[in-house]
């Protein structure tokens, strides 16, 4: 006789991000008065890392867009200096993952433009780029950079072509990109890469998903479904799944989620509502978070991925009165890890002309670092070269961890092995506050390690320094809030040279204790 045991599974889901709820920023910590573009593009307009806040602009004659200190907020200057010197109205614009100091920028002009940022941000207009990309014959439309390798950019536009370019390259204009995929009968949508590059999946205004290998171009796999019209698509990290957002037969917004490895028929298809802004979806490959913004919604839906069915397990919505133009994501690596945040929005409200950031938080009662909630995740500095990448090699992100002082005991360790020499590598190296202190390490000559001889040489080629800034380059403050943003930057560079003064006591003082223990064992050696 057999006995059968009967299974009891619970009918709700445990899960930790459950309660995760949305927590707006107050009007101090909002950007207040920045001419948003009217484009009827459907991007974000909005790029952030840990360091800057990058917004497409409205303006007269041309394209531009502002680049802001992500600490400065509060009413922004209506003269504040911008990046401007593409011809056409700006469509794009994306932060180099690897350099925080670096940005690209997608034009009506039918070029891209990549620029280097000041480490001081931008104090006047910013007309001339570091490189210039001409290969297009109609406006970019979409930028996308390379996920593990350094200085690869991905750019598609009205000819319905995607170019790959090298940009380590001695020429200023580059006119002739590595690679040219022309698989599209219409215009791309959205480009979306699995976490090594291996892959590149492309929606299509044709309502095509395709899937293809981006370094040789060849289509691998194609979707063609009649009851879903994609406009966006994402690669699910390594959950070998894609999702895209659009609209059903019956112009319902909707999304659909696909088998990478068998895009004949959605694995799932799911209504949302009527409304006829687009979908923008956002992949947290961390916690396995799915975030959906409507263009024009006021409210945010957030899912769990699971690969098992049901596959998507609703949490709950952010709800807001104040209708979102655009999003910008800050990378995990500049979230505040200590009020438990695992995303952060920067949502574009273009009836106030405001960026209000909204921080998705975790409920916890431990004040402590959360290990559950942060595992390693990608960091700031790529696992390879271009010519690496363009060789054949595919290489995942490398990863990093997000507990406090690990990141900044690293940075240090890089600089003093030497790895720091030139800015570019301290700008893709360091964390935010590390900048400005090798910035001022480097004019007084303090770094570790360093000998006497090193210091002499150091003091006769020292620059005069304000607020971390050349005086050549310093101009005097036109007006209230760039007075605001001086004294701050002065005060952080007073508590920064503070610190570096007691390191020196600190030192001077084991020194002259050596000194006296060596003077003492001489001394008892003699008796």
């Amino acid at each position: 006789m057999t006995v059968s045991k009967m299974t009891w599974r619970p009918q709700y889901r445990s899960s930790k991000f459950r309660h995760v709820f949305g927590k707006a920023a107050t009007k101090e910590s909002c950007y207040d008065g920045v001419p948003i573009t009217r484009s009827v593009q459907d991007n974000n307009f909005c790029a952030v890392n840990p360091r800057f806040l990058a917004v497409i602009t409205e303006c007269a004659g041309g394209g531009a867009f502002l680049v802001l200190s992500i600490h400065h907020t509060g009413k922004v200057d209506p003269h504040h200096p911008r990046v401007s010197g593409h011809r056409g109205n700006v469509l794009d614009i994306k932060w180099n993952p690897f350099n925080d100091y670096c940005i690209a920028s997608g034009s009506e002009d039918t070029t891209v433009k990549v620029w280097e940022i000041p480490p001081h941000g931008v104090l006047k207009n910013l007309t001339v780029p570091w490189k210039e990309l001409q290969g297009h014959s109609r406006r970019v439309s979409l930028i996308e950079w390379h996920p593990t390798a350094n200085n690869i950019l991905f750019s598609t536009a009205y000819d319905y072509k995607i170019m790959i370019w090298n940009l380590d390259c001695s020429e200023q204009v580059i006119k002739n990109p590595v690679r040219t995929i022309s698989h599209h009968t219409d215009v791309v949508l959205s480009m979306s890469f699995n976490t090594d590059c291996s892959l590149l999946a492309t929606t299509c205004k044709d309502r095509r998903v395709r899937l293809m290998e981006p370094r040789s171009g060849n289509l691998l796999r194609e979707a063609n479904c009649k009851t879903h019209k994609a406009s966006k698509v994402l690669i699910l990290g390594n959950m070998k799944m894609l999702l895209t957002s659009g609209t059903s037969r019956w112009n319902d917004r909707q999304v659909a989620l696909w088998d990478q490895d068998d895009l004949s028929v959605p694995l799932l298809e799911e209504n949302l509502d009527g409304s006829s802004g687009v979908l923008f979806p956002f992949y947290d490959p961390d916690t396995h978070m799915l975030y959906l913004a409507g263009k024009g919604d006021g409210n945010i839906r957030y899912y769990e991925i699971s690969s098992e069915k049901p596959y998507i397990q609703y949490l709950t919505e952010y709800r807001s009165h104040l209708p979102q133009k655009g999003m910008g994501v800050m990378p995990k690596r500049g979230l505040d890890v200590s009020s438990c945040e695992v995303f952060r929005f920067y949502k574009l409200v273009t009836i106030k002309s405001l960026i209000e950031p909204l921080a998705m938080i975790v409920p916890r009662r431990s004040e402590s670092y959360q290990e559950d909630i942060y595992p390693m995740t990608s960091g700031n500095k790529p696992a390879l070269t271009a010519e690496e990448w363009l060789s054949g090699i595919d290489k995942g992100p490398v990863l990093m961890s997000l507990k406090p002082g690990s990141q900044v005991a690293d940075s240090y360790s890089e600089m003093s092995k030497g790895l720091g020499n030139t800015l570019d590598t301290r700008r893709s190296q360091s964390r935010p506050g590390m900048l400005q202190l090798a910035y001022i390490q480097d004019h007084l000559g303090t770094k570790d390690g360093k000998e006497d001889s090193g210091h002499a040489d150091d003091d006769k080629s020292r620059t005069p320094v304000s607020n971390g800034e050349d005086l050549a380059l310093c101009s005097p403050p036109r007006t209230e809030n760039e007075l605001r943003l001086k004294f701050h930057k002065q005060q952080e560079e007073i508590r920064r040279l503070r610190e570096l003064l007691n390191q020196r006591d600190v030192r001077v003082k084991q020194l002259e204790l050596e000194i006296k223990n060596m003077k003492n064992s001489q001394s008892q050696g003699s008796l």
